[in-house]
């Protein structure tokens, strides 16, 4: 419970000093959201009414102070440029992103993880060097690469074996989920190989490291083979290592599906980014993007816990450690 309270005080913190950052950086950015809204002809006298309504003429601690206020209770504002609250605006955007992130998770999970263990297992010496070069040469490929080859392979009406749709997103939404759901595929795959690559060569070394535990060899004196002792103690002992893997790759995903999304023209949270950054839609922008650093901040949140609950010999080691320094 101590462990709990302390990290949430941190993530608070962070939370706060996130907020400041993120305000202020927006406000050193050129451009004027007020000047962008009144148009190009705009007099001076309209664009300082419109500045005045949007409350952009105060002063910057009181700006900083109402949006603050605005976010905790649940009010992110509403968009100078669409007119909708920016809730609705990431909302409807998330549930493309989101979906796409988990299932690009999956793949690589599904992908690094049972090749991970291969890598080390398979009997075959000359078979465990080629599983480590791909997992090397797998993490070289940059997803956008990897997205075009698989549009030329397998894109409707352009690849080889047209069979999956690339490019664009339903306008029926989640409302027809086959279709939906074939349109996140092949982005899911071309950013979840690249990822599973990663988690592939992550899961090689701890298994590894895994060949000389006294578990491991107290498995096999009991009867298991090298190959039960490892999958079924080894991999098990390695859990946590490989959560805090996993919890971080999810991490990295937003950032790199939000890159994939462009090339296979799905309207996420990167076009809503890159369209409201474009337009100096400053009351969105700095909402959405502590959404996003907020989101960065819980994963970790959750994974260290996951990790502490994983590993109890973590709060033993902050017990000793403490009780060695008061001593």
């Amino acid at each position: 419970m101590r462990y709990l309270i302390r990290r949430l005080a941190l993530f608070v913190a962070a939370l706060l000093g996130l907020s400041l950052l993120v305000f202020a950086a927006l406000r050193i950015l050129p451009g004027d959201v007020a000047s962008v809204m009144a148009g190009t002809n705009a007099t001076p006298a309209r664009v300082a009414a419109l500045r005045s309504q949007m409350g952009l003429d105060r002063p910057y601690p009181q700006q900083y102070a109402d949006w603050l206020w605005g976010l905790l209770h649940g009010d992110m504002g509403v968009s100078a440029i669409s007119g909708r609250t920016v809730a609705s605006q990431v909302g409807s955007h998330a549930s493309i992103t989101m979906p796409l992130i988990v299932l690009s998770l999956i793949v690589a999970l599904g992908v690094g993880v049972p090749l991970g263990c291969q890598a080390v297992l398979a009997a075959n010496p000359h078979l465990r060097a080629v599983l480590h070069g791909l997992a090397i040469v797998g993490g070289a490929v940059p997803a956008l690469w990897g997205g075009l080859l698989l549009i030329m392979l397998f894109g409707r009406g352009v690849g080889l074996v047209g069979i999956l749709p690339s490019q664009g997103f339903p306008d029926a939404g989640w409302r027809a989920p086959g279709s939906a759901l074939a349109s996140l595929i092949l982005p899911a795959v071309a950013t979840g190989l690249v990822a599973g690559a990663g988690i592939m060569r992550y899961t090689r070394a701890c298994l590894i490291a895994m060949e000389d535990h006294d578990a491991v060899a107290m498995a096999m004196a009991c009867g298991m083979t090298r190959r039960q002792a490892m999958l079924g103690v080894g991999l098990r002992l390695s859990a946590a290592q490989l959560v805090s893997v996993a919890g971080l790759t999810f991490a990295q995903m937003t950032t790199g599906v939000m890159v994939v999304e462009s090339l296979f023209n799905l309207p996420g949270l990167g076009a809503m980014l890159i369209n409201d950054v474009g337009n100096r839609d400053l009351v969105a922008v700095q909402s959405e993007l502590f959404l996003l650093a907020a989101f960065f901040l819980l994963l970790g949140l959750l994974v260290d816990l996951l990790h502490h609950v994983l590993d109890p010999r973590l709060g033993e080691q902050g017990r000793a450690s403490r009780a060695k320094g008061d001593a």
